[in-house]
């Protein structure tokens, strides 16, 4: 049954954040990729590409990443730090979260945009390697790496690993004697800053796994210093992930930059270049910058942000009398969040009353083919998205809708509050925005469903960059299954 969404109690289950469109077809700046439109008969186009062209070549689920929308987020965001850390003569890295989404293709493109790329297990540094990122742009995060994970890092001369703990340090320390190499390393600092964001998601408060405490850090150091083979290069900070403002930042910095002031007072930087010079102090303030998921997301542009924090650090280093070290960013999910769409087709579509009397009203299901396994974030924490019609636009008044996937699990949401066409049916192409980042990432196959591909889209061609599986893929990890049945249809098919 179709539900008007002008009907006071349809309207009352809408949380206040959502406004209801004008038009249920429209594509909000920022949040959709820049090249997103639709064409004269209401597809959508992706990279010049018509959403039902993608899913007949496909299939559906189907993860889409606009290249180009990659490569400007993250040409834009180096420029805008190098030219913050220039107004104050000093210099800026800025390192692709690997966590966030990688591939051998994607590692490709922000290396040739100049970024430096961070990983945080043998995997993301092994597809790195492939990809031909060179080891002295790597730097290598985790709090429990594991010894044959640090041997590795150490063997291919990876520029930086930023250590975790007490035990790690003597893991380090007894690796780089054992092969004979020197490495540089970073300390991770909590700096007791709750950063405004999901609590999953904030890293520098003290009850975290994360780093160390500010005092623990100096006594780390200290243990670094007595070691010849682990260099001291210089501190790591992030406070957390979608953040929105520098305010954060600021109190951050400021704790941050005092540590910092006390190890250059101590002489504790002894992390050398390739050449075999001593290397500028580094200090790396992490990032997590946020994205636009729905409308009613308003992230700080970049360059705001850059400023924002680069003049903070320059304001700190001036107080203390102290040069600008040579700073380091981490963006995260800014760099490819709002490149991905994922496609679904439409399956079933029902309403379900709430309440009774006055107080009843209807929530309408708009069920997709996928889901939880390829998208975790709303289950996890609950994350918003937006959705349109990506096949057509509809022609009916919008409707509040929950889309849902198909796992047999009450929680498996995708987009939990969207107005849709009330014409959306069955067979529809539906189109989820902003899904580039921790979606394939941490994607399962819960309900022994096969992960989807995912599809990279620029000036018009489509490629598949990570192929989809099939069931015989599932199948043939399973020991009992000997041999394993043949072939069926792959979720990835070829090139549009």
């Amino acid at each position: 049954m179709s539900i008007d969404a002008s009907d006071h109690q349809t309207t009352r289950i809408a949380p206040e954040w959502l406004t209801e469109p004008s038009d249920p077809n429209d594509l909000a700046p920022g949040v959709w990729p820049a090249s997103a439109h639709r064409e004269d008969d209401g597809a959508l186009v992706l990279a010049g590409i018509p959403a039902p062209e993608l899913a007949r070549t496909f299939g559906t689920p189907v993860l889409v990443l606009d290249e180009g929308e990659v490569r400007s987020r993250a040409a834009g965001t180096l420029a805008a730090f190098r030219d913050a850390a220039a107004r104050h003569g000093g210099t800026a890295r800025v390192y692709y979260a690997g966590k966030a989404f990688l591939s051998s293709e994607v590692a490709r493109w922000v290396t040739e945009e100049g970024l430096n790329v961070d990983v945080c297990s043998i995997g993301e540094l092994t597809v790195a390697l492939a990809a031909g990122v060179p080891a002295a742009r790597i730097g290598f995060h985790g709090n429990n790496k594991r010894v044959f994970e640090l041997e590795r890092a150490v063997e291919v001369g990876v520029g930086t690993i930023i250590v975790d703990s007490e035990i790690e340090i003597e893991r380090l320390a007894a690796i780089t004697e054992r092969l004979d190499r020197r490495q540089n390393v970073l300390v991770r600092v909590n700096s007791g800053v709750h950063a405004d964001t999901h609590s999953f998601l904030a890293t520098a408060h003290e009850d975290q796994k994360f780093g160390f405490a500010l005092e623990a850090a100096v006594q780390a150091v200290e243990r670094i210093h007595e070691l010849p083979l682990v260099d001291f290069a210089g501190l790591h900070c992030h406070i957390g992930s979608q953040i929105f403002g520098v305010a954060g930042f600021r109190e951050s910095a400021s704790r941050v930059v005092e540590l910092h002031a006390l190890l250059l007072e101590q002489e504790r930087f002894t992390a050398l270049t390739p050449e075999g010079e001593p290397a500028e102090p580094l200090l790396n303030l992490g990032g997590g910058f946020g994205i636009a998921y729905t409308r009613a997301d308003t992230p700080s542009p970049i360059a705001e942000l850059a400023d924002g924090i680069v003049d903070a650090v320059a304001d700190e280093c001036a107080v203390r009398g102290i040069e600008l070290p040579v700073l380091a960013f981490e963006p995260g999910r800014s760099i490819i969040g709002t490149a991905g769409v994922t496609l679904y087709e439409v399956g079933t579509i029902k309403s379900v009353a709430l309440g009774e009397g006055e107080g009843r009203a209807e929530r309408r299901y708009v069920s997709v083919d996928g889901g939880m396994s390829d998208n975790a974030r709303p289950a996890l924490y609950g994350a918003q998205y937006s959705a349109r019609l990506a096949s057509r636009e509809g022609v009916d008044a919008p409707v509040l809708s929950r889309v849902v996937g198909l796992h047999c699990e009450s929680g498996d949401v995708v987009v939990e509050y969207e107005y849709l066409p009330g014409d959306v049916a069955p067979g529809d192409l539906l189109a989820v925005a902003a899904t580039g980042a921790y979606t394939a990432a941490l994607a399962s196959n819960y309900n022994h469903i096969p992960r989807p591909p995912v599809v990279a889209v620029a000036d018009g061609r489509a490629r598949v960059i990570v192929r989809g599986e099939r069931i015989e893929d599932l199948l043939a990890r399973d020991a009992g299954i000997d041999p394993a049945p043949a072939a069926s249809e792959p979720a990835g098919k070829g090139e549009a």
